[in-house]
């Protein structure tokens, strides 16, 4: 007697299909398992005996082989418990019914209860790729997966309940999608109203914003860079649904889902400690899970004390910030991660903070200035659209003046250029200016003479490469968008160029030092 049943099998992101099939023979009561199952699933055996006996069904006393098909692929993860036990109760129907359209994903306790597992949001979207319109999931999974609007969700909290729902014997109808709240990473009390004698950051820091162009923000201790670079979720534009539902796919495969927070429509901020590993903050292991810059995909990846970073784990972030995607191969095959973000960085320009500051001297001492500065890398440096000058406030009992700006105002010009970039690129696969290629820029960035002339004279002056000639124009682009204005002209440029200034600066040696 053979049973089928559908499920998927996560690898990274990517879910595959695989289907279940379960054999029932005369001979010692015996259950076996193949298809390359790693630990997790091979220790299900026991975990399914006794949820279906503490279920009040009867466990076969014969010999039993479950076959995960396709069985040359690496299989893994506990949520293969409810399709192999709903298998086994199949076999001792009078029919066994194989339902093409549904598939089961959910992990069993001893009772029988079925719980939350990792992964779901991404089982479920390589389920319904392809062809499943139906699928049986654990009750704490489910906010997370109802984000997907093209599949009918049956939530189960019981063995039982999910043999009544298979067979038929239940009357049963998906769940119905609300709208819930949104779960908000934001600190509502953090204001950039708060941020005083600093305009200039805050404008530099809405173009960024705006066109998701990364940020690095250099300046002495306690000059205001983290604090601003904390307020910037705040001011960043509302996710697409595309957006979200790729976005809370990834930290469901992490495992960073819960209960608080079962899907993610806020951009991520993540800002890791300087002494994260390489794996850490890339991704990888044995089994490959997402790092650091995949979790912030779609959001903001902020780098505190940039020059403390091991210069071997910053080196790492030049091709996924080019590629905006993380490959990670190992000896199963490829895995990539996506990771188009806003990287944020903050940094000192030397040792002991003070290099180029108007009120302290720098106390560094040649070797250590060089050995401190060997931490930036040209290469790195080059992959951040904005380099900010973050001086320090020298009144401290300044006060807002009138038209600086809040939060609430520097985020309804960032909707507004966001509207703008989203109508222009509209099925183009691009969001925001700072994701344009090449031919893109062309098509796109339309500039004025006295705009290009501008550009041409700084390229030959300032010695710029291609790439850093490239993101000037988006960057400009950005600026235009803000001033709504579809032509790109000599002042767009112009400031775009003074968000360079930083580029040789540190560097040079009649620097003040």
């Amino acid at each position: 007697m053979l049973s089928k049943i559908f499920t998927a099998s996560l690898l990274g992101m990517e879910a595959d299909m695989v289907t279940v099939e379960i054999d029932l023979q005369p001979g010692l009561p015996a259950m076996n398992m193949v298809g390359l199952a790693d630990t997790t699933i091979k220790e299900a055996k026991e975990r399914i005996r006794a949820a279906i006996l503490n279920s009040g069904f009867e466990f076969p006393k014969r010999r039993i082989t479950v076959n995960l098909s396709p069985a040359g692929r690496p299989k893994e993860g506990s949520h293969f418990d409810l399709p192999i036990a709903v298998g086994i109760l199949l076999l001792g129907s009078q029919c066994v019914p194989v339902r093409t359209d549904t598939a089961l994903i959910g992990e069993l306790s001893l009772d029988g209860k079925v719980k939350h597992i990792r992964g779901a949001l991404p089982l479920a979207i390589g389920l319904r790729e392809r062809g499943i319109r139906k699928l049986l999931l654990p009750y704490k999974n489910l906010e997370e997966v109802a984000l997907l609007e093209d599949i009918d969700l049956y939530p189960v909290k019981d063995l039982q309940e999910s043999m009544d729902y298979y067979l038929g014997l239940r009357p049963a109808s998906p769940y119905n999608r609300k709208k819930k709240g949104t779960f908000s990473q934001a600190n509502p009390s953090d204001d950039f109203c708060d941020v005083v004698g600093q305009e200039c950051v805050k404008r530099a820091v809405t173009v960024a914003a705006a066109g998701n162009h990364g940020l690095l923000l250099m300046g002495s201790p306690g000059s205001g860079k983290t604090m601003i670079a904390k307020r910037i979720p705040q001011i960043m534009p509302e996710m697409s649904y595309a957006e979200q539902l790729e976005t809370t796919r990834i930290h469901s495969a992490a495992g960073l889902l819960s209960e608080n927070c079962p899907y993610i429509k806020e951009r991520p901020f993540r800002m890791p400690h300087h002494t994260i590993s390489r794996a850490a903050l890339i991704g990888g292991g044995s089994k490959p899970r997402p790092g650091e810059i995949s979790l912030a995909h779609n959001g903001i990846l902020f780098l505190d004390e940039f020059g403390e970073f091991d210069h071997r784990v910053t080196e790492l972030l030049r091709q996924p910030l080019e590629d905006g995607k993380v490959a990670i191969s190992r000896a199963r095959g490829t895995i990539a991660f996506p990771c188009s973000i806003m990287l944020v960085a903050a940094a000192n320009p030397c040792k002991c903070g003070y290099l180029g500051d108007e009120r302290h001297v720098c106390t560094c001492t040649e070797k250590q200035l060089n050995q401190y500065q060997s931490k930036f890398s040209g290469p790195v440096l080059e992959r951040i659209d904005l380099h900010i000058k973050v001086s320090a406030v020298l009144d401290p009992n300044l006060k807002k003046k009138e038209g600086a700006l809040s939060s609430y105002e520097m985020k309804k010009q960032v909707q507004k250029a966001a509207a703008l970039q989203a109508q222009r690129y509209k099925g183009t696969g691009v969001r925001f200016n700072s994701q344009l290629g090449e031919q893109q820029i062309y098509k796109y960035c339309p500039m004025t003479a006295a705009g290009r002339k501008l550009l041409t004279d700084a390229y030959q002056k300032l010695a710029l490469s291609m790439r850093t000639y490239y993101k000037i124009i988006k960057v400009a682009r950005t600026i235009a968008d803000l001033h709504g204005t579809h032509t790109i002209d000599e002042y767009h440029i112009a400031e775009a160029l003074q968000y360079r200034a930083l580029d040789d600066f540190y560097r040079r040696p009649d620097n003040g030092h």
